[in-house]
């Protein structure tokens, strides 16, 4: 009766001290640290609560098929690196080769074992038991656990075989998560990689649309700029294309793999905009819960993209002159300096000389802005891009809206040349999606396009529309003709308009008096 009483008593004990074990390496396991980590206090909770000693945890090496010891308890490394078996050699190997769990009463008589580690000195004098255990994930066996048991006759080997069974099942459930993790990483790594490599390609400078001289001059200065560290500010009208130029700057640099951060200056009042540039910190005012980067910060490494340079406060002008000369500040409410290293790109449509003068903006700051100035021309002084330019929008918003809509006819096209474009490539963006939408049939026409007439314009020129939706899209040679019989048709008719004086017609077309010059010689117009 009293036997039995203390079987009961001593299996109870023994089920509360291994509760107590599962609940602290489960706790071990969960938490937010390294797996290396994680399975370390695994090994040191066996040993400290259960008596289990020289505890191993060895994985498969997948490129060489051998097993090698990852973590080990009262290892040194010296031992760790002997500890390198081939599967199916010594217990080790027989446990990962047959996926079954192996029991050893007494190391010392039996052949199988091998000490290759050399920690157990006297282990053929000593009663000392191995408890080995496969490591699974599904079928796969990836590892396994072991650990000595100094040899007591109060004590079952199947009860430490059982706990150690669910012990590797833990650890095994704890790296299929870390495997899928790290698969889940690289493919983020992957997708990242793709998607810098597309955003590159699609703001290249060979993918901004023109072939005329004044924007042959924009690709050269953004091949120039983009191999230096200066800043850079574009100029240029609304619509212009001044973000898709700071891009292929960007791309085209040695930061190309940093990040590129804009922000619109224009669209954020005072205070916004200095916390959405420098950063807070928690408590900086009502709200800041939580400490919070800024633009610089982010784009550390990379380019930050300052558009609408223009249109910043006087007091906000005196704290990002000091950014950009030491590439440091400190959050809103922090005293602590943050230094970043970033490429600046400063974009306006405003006449900052004009508004220095009138005492609005900075002359320091536009100095220290204005290292590389490149100005962006309106569309009207590139008029023989526009074919170029209505052919791409037309070709993409026609994919987009999965319309059939593939050619301009004679009278659009002269209608869109025509044009004065105080939108510029934005606007003509614009009118092309609209037209596209409201078309019925494969050609855009005239009617489509109902583009009032603005005071304060140059005057108009009218002429005979010429040939030009038989030339089909993507065919340089027959769109390159198109565009020098339109040039030509439009410089004939400004001059006829204007009685035949270049410098008015020249003003009328948008061009200077000499390029006028030029084209009209090398027609042969005179």
């Amino acid at each position: 009766m009293n036997s039995d009483k203390k079987r009961f008593s001593g299996g109870l004990q023994r089920e509360t001290q291994e509760l107590g074990v599962l609940y602290e390496i489960t706790r071990h396991m969960s938490a937010p640290v390294p797996l290396e980590d994680r399975m370390r206090k695994v090994l040191d909770v066996l040993h400290e609560k259960m008596g289990m000693h020289r505890g191993t945890l060895t994985l498969v090496d997948a490129d060489s098929e051998s097993l090698t010891i990852e973590i080990a308890h009262g290892l040194d490394d010296q031992a760790k690196k002997k500890g390198r078996y081939k599967i199916g050699e010594g217990i080790t190997g027989k446990v990962v080769e047959a996926g079954e769990p192996i029991a050893v009463p007494n190391i010392g008589e039996e052949p199988l074992f091998l000490n290759r580690t050399g920690a157990r000195k006297d282990f053929r004098r000593n009663r000392i038991a191995f408890i080995c255990v496969p490591i699974k994930i599904d079928q796969e066996t990836i590892g396994a656990l072991s650990v000595d048991r100094l040899f007591e006759g109060n004590v079952s080997l199947d009860e430490d075989l059982r706990l150690l069974t669910i012990i590797s099942f833990i650890i095994a459930q704890a790296v299929a998560n870390y495997r899928l993790r790290e698969k889940e990483k690289v493919k983020l790594q992957f997708e990242n990689v793709e998607l810098k490599r597309e955003l590159a390609k699609k703001f290249h400078p060979t993918n901004v649309i023109g072939k005329s001289k004044r924007m042959e001059e924009v690709y050269e200065a953004i091949e120039m700029v983009s191999q230096t560290r200066s800043t850079v500010l574009l100029r240029g009208e609304t619509g212009t294309g001044k973000e898709l130029v700071a891009h292929a700057i960007h791309y085209g640099s040695f930061r190309s793999k940093g990040p590129f951060v804009k922000v619109s200056c224009a669209a954020l009042p005072e205070t916004l905009l200095e916390s959405e540039l420098f950063g807070y910190e928690k408590g900086a005012f009502t709200g800041a819960l939580a400490k919070k980067l800024g633009r610089f910060e982010m784009a550390d490494g990379g380019t930050l993209f300052l558009d609408e340079i223009g249109d910043i406060s006087a007091s906000m002008q005196v704290k990002l002159l000091r950014a950009l000369q030491e590439r440091e500040f400190e959050r809103v409410g922090g005293t602590q300096t943050v230094r970043v290293d970033v490429r600046v790109i400063a974009a306006t449509n405003r006449d900052l000389e004009k508004a220095m003068q009138e005492k609005k903006f900075r002359e320091d700051l536009y100095y220290r802005l204005n290292v590389v100035p490149i100005l962006l021309p309106p569309l009207r002084e590139r008029r023989e891009d526009i074919p170029l330019l209505v052919a791409h929008f037309l070709k993409q918003t026609s994919l987009e809206s999965n319309k059939k809509a593939r050619y301009v006819s004679d009278e659009a096209m002269a209608y869109l040349m025509n044009y004065y474009w105080p939108g510029n490539i934005r606007e003509l963006q614009n009118a092309i999606e609209r037209a596209v939408i409201l078309c019925k049939t494969d050609t855009l026409e005239a009617d489509l396009f109902p583009i009032p007439g603005e005071k304060g314009h140059p005057a108009a020129i009218h002429f005979k529309p010429v040939r030009v939706a038989d030339a089909p899209p993507g065919e340089n040679s027959s769109l390159a003709s198109a565009v020098e019989i339109l040039e030509k048709s439009l410089i004939q008719e400004a001059l006829r308009s204007q009685g035949g004086n270049q410098r008015k017609a020249a003003k009328v077309l948008g061009v200077t008096e000499r390029i006028l010059g030029y084209k009209i010689k090398n027609y042969g117009l005179k």
